[in-house]
């Protein structure tokens, strides 16, 4: 369904929830075991209802650093995937035990990028997800910190609601933080600043306006949530960021209440194949187009990319990987695959597709990118 209105948002059936660190965890890295029970309560009740709950989870570091005693989480890599390996199982744990007092059954699941970048992974994961929610069970998902390495990582678990709302085909996402929903600036230091209870479309003013800063016990800030509700509103999904403090809060945004800031979808969902395309596979690099290449993609139905259009490639990789497609600014519009590695998009960038095969010394084809394997942002 496509949620157009805070009413609609009482049709969605399939939800996925996200819980930062700071919702289910003290300052001092301790399990919140009130808000957790809260949570499995009130997320049994949803399933009990007939919905079907997605649970996206953070705080594997902070559980980890506390039954380790240490004073702060580690800093370097090999240490915090020590302590996220002690702390996953601890928390998983928590929710097990927590949940079955409710009657409802979960299970864990563990992502990196990896199967995000294969499209055969990011299919079998998919089926995963529709299996566990077909026998009435919760997937709890975290990042598999103890072995994602950087240019695997996902990078933040409100990023991975989005890629997961994508993977299930979610009806909606919440986001529960420990700040009620999206300011005009920083509320913490701009005391005028004023909550925005709906976004219809991300602009350029409203991620400047977001920030970078994040709770010292988390790993995102206003940023990474921004960016997760421009995956989820271009895949069709609604997003809400709400306090993960406030009351019955997921209920009570079920049931339409004005809470948080509700970012709504565009009206089309994309296909499985142009979503793994757009948020599942990383971006080897980079092709910065002219302004008519611009204006182009931005007509309805978008269009292919050709060399004529290019002015510039960022980055090394080959034919075949998904790369961002980007106007002089630095904006990115689409992302898709390419044809040619950059060694050869250097050759033929700014020239007529008549022209490949006399400068490369062969032709694949006309299109750097073709608009089928294009998605565009």
């Amino acid at each position: 369904m496509i949620i157009r209105n805070r009413e609609d948002i009482r049709q969605a059936k399939r939800i996925v929830v996200k819980v930062g660190t700071s919702t289910i965890t003290y300052a001092n890295y301790s399990r919140n075991f009130t808000r957790i029970d809260h949570l499995a309560r009130e997320l049994s009740d949803l399933h009990n209802q007939g919905r079907e709950i997605i649970l996206v989870t953070s705080g594997a570091v902070a559980v980890g650093t506390d039954r380790l005693h240490l004073p702060e989480k580690p800093r370097t890599i090999p240490g915090k995937q020590a302590v996220a390996a002690v702390g996953q199982g601890i928390l998983m744990n928590t929710y097990e035990k927590l949940f079955a007092e409710y009657g409802t059954t979960v299970a864990q699941v563990l992502l990196t990028r990896m199967e995000m970048r294969d499209r055969h992974h990011y299919i079998n994961s998919r089926n995963t997800f529709m299996e566990l929610l077909r026998m009435g069970v919760i997937p709890i998902v975290n990042e598999n910190d103890t072995v994602a390495l950087d240019d695997l990582k996902i990078g933040d678990n409100d990023n991975m609601s989005a890629l997961v709302g994508g993977l299930a085909d979610a009806d909606l996402i919440i986001i529960l933080s420990d700040i009620d929903g999206y300011y005009t600036a920083n509320p913490a230091t701009h005391p005028e600043a004023r909550l925005v209870h709906t976004v219809t479309e991300i602009t350029p003013a409203i991620e400047a306006a977001a920030g970078e800063a994040g709770s010292a016990r988390g790993t995102g800030g206003m940023m990474t949530k921004i960016q997760a509700a421009k995956q989820a509103v271009s895949s069709g999904i609604s997003l809400i960021i709400a306090s993960g403090s406030e009351p019955n809060v997921i209920t009570r945004v079920l049931q339409g209440e004005e809470l948080g800031t509700l970012f709504l979808s565009r009206e089309n969902r994309l296909q499985v194949r142009k979503r793994w395309l757009a948020f599942g596979a990383g971006c080897a690099g980079s092709l910065v187009v002219d302004d008519g290449c611009v204006q182009a993609l931005q007509r309805e139905g978008s269009c292919s990319i050709l060399p004529a259009g290019i002015l510039r490639v960022e980055g090394t990789f080959e034919a075949g990987n998904t790369v961002s497609v980007r106007n002089q600014a630095g904006k990115e519009l689409a992302r898709g695959l390419t044809h040619y590695s950059s060694d050869e998009l250097d050759k033929i960038k700014g020239v007529r597709s008549a022209l490949i095969e006399q400068i490369l010394g062969s032709k694949i084809c006309d299109e750097v990118i073709h608009r089928d394997d294009l998605v565009v942002l």
